[in-house]
């Protein structure tokens, strides 16, 4: 969530991956640069924190200069796939690393905060219509995100997909949930991961500039929190498989 998460993420990634063994880094990009989207210079700054692949949600399109790499197989960021309102990718893409081959996916929840009324495509049938088109492809993993409000729908879509992919993982709320388990089928999920970036905030923002908001019912505008104690969250999934996890456990740290 804007500089501060990313000055989170180049103080504990590049650590963490050594303390953890880890292979491949996934990151939700959509908030990145001021809180809105992800710019070309912001991607390459955090690819080199060891960032492997970056998932989208509803401010991905903001920054118009990162179309052409959401188009581009080669690249290492997807958009939503079932966001109608723009022509913006596919919503997925392989990445190959340590001789694995990974298919991350990106969807967009029916209702997401501002963007409500725009058009979704049903992301549990994009899903479906993804998975079966990819069905012959050869792959060792396959990582779903669903960027998007009702925890009801990221719990359904977890089971939805229990047995038939890696990893299940929801964000949009910046507010860790305690539910990350493996379901009965196998599949590793988390209802939201939180958020990299300012602690004692709202979201990310200034709480002086949203309590007015909702004590007065004032129209203000949000500032990005860059002050006080940070906060990196995370998930760290041991991947049996493109459909089984050995386990998944959250990672939370402050600084």
């Amino acid at each position: 969530m804007g500089e501060v998460g990313v000055e989170v993420v180049e103080a504990v990634l590049p650590e963490l991956i050594k303390k953890e063994s880890i292979n491949f880094v996934i990151a939700q990009g959509e908030n990145v640069t001021d809180g809105r989207g992800l710019s070309v210079k912001d991607l390459r700054r955090l690819q080199k924190t060891h960032i492997d692949f970056l998932t989208g949600g509803n401010w991905t399109p903001y920054q118009d200069e990162l179309w052409p790499l959401l188009k581009d197989d080669n690249e290492p960021v997807i958009a939503p796939a079932n966001y109608l309102e723009m022509e913006y990718g596919k919503g997925f893409k392989y990445v190959t690393k340590d001789n694995k081959k990974i298919l991350v996916i990106s969807l967009l929840g029916r209702i997401v905060g501002k963007d409500s009324d725009k058009k979704m495509a049903n992301p549990l049938q994009k899903i479906d219509s993804i998975l079966q088109e990819q069905v012959d492809v050869g792959k060792d993993a396959i990582v779903v995100n669903l960027h998007g409000d009702y925890s009801s729908e990221k719990v359904i879509i977890g089971h939805y997909l229990d047995g038939r992919v890696s990893l299940v993982v929801g964000d949009h709320w910046h507010v860790p949930t305690a539910d990350a388990r493996v379901l009965p089928k196998g599949t590793a999920h988390i209802t939201d991961v939180g958020m990299c970036g300012a602690l004692n905030a709202s979201l990310g923002i200034k709480l002086e500039s949203v309590i007015p908001r909702w004590r007065d019912g004032i129209q203000t505008r949000n500032l990005l929190e860059s002050d006080g104690p940070k906060q990196f969250n995370a998930v760290l999934v041991d991947v049996l498989g493109q459909n089984k996890a050995g386990n998944i456990k959250q990672i939370q740290i402050e600084l």
